[in-house]
C-alpha cells in the first residue's frame, strides 16, 4: 500500500460554520458528522475533520489541486462574497491570481484565518 494522507483536524470556532464555508466554496458535499467531529471529504477520499477549539487558533495552510474549469467556478465564488484574495502566501498582491508553473493559483483566508489556496498546477510542474 502506498503511503497516502487519510485526515487532517482542523481547529475552528464554530466547526459548522468553516466547514459549512470550505464545502460550499470548493463546491463539495455537505459535511458529515464524525464523532465530535464534522467532516469534509475531498474528492481523493482526504477528509479534512473540523473541531470546536476554545481560546486562540493558529492558523494552518491548506492548498487544493483543482481543475480549470473547478478554479474558474471556484474563484468565481470567492468574488461573489467577495472574499479577500492575493496571489501570493505573504499576501503582499491583492486582488491578483498567479500563474506558477503555467496554471493559476489563488489564496484566501476562512472563517479561523487559515490560509486556503487552490491551484491548477503542482508546483515544480513546469511550465515557468
Amino acid at each position: 500500500m502506498a503511503v497516502q494522507l487519510n485526515h487532517t483536524i482542523v481547529p475552528a470556532r464554530d466547526k459548522r460554520t468553516s466547514a459549512a464555508f470550505l464545502a460550499e466554496i470548493l463546491g463539495l458535499s455537505a459535511p458529515v458528522p464524525f464523532g465530535h467531529f464534522l467532516t469534509v471529504r475531498l474528492d481523493n477520499d482526504v477528509t479534512l475533520d473540523f473541531i470546536d477549539t476554545p481560546g486562540e487558533i493558529r492558523s494552518q495552510h491548506l492548498a487544493f489541486l483543482v481543475s480549470e474549469a473547478e478554479f474558474d467556478e471556484i474563484f468565481g465564488r470567492i468574488r461573489e462574497r467577495q472574499i479577500q484574495y492575493w496571489a501570493d502566501p505573504r499576501a503582499q498582491h491583492p486582488g491578483e491570481i498567479n500563474h506558477h508553473d503555467g496554471g493559476r493559483g489563488v489564496y484566501f483566508p476562512d472563517p479561523d484565518g487559515h490560509f486556503l489556496e487552490i491551484l491548477t498546477r503542482p508546483y515544480g510542474s513546469g511550465g515557468g
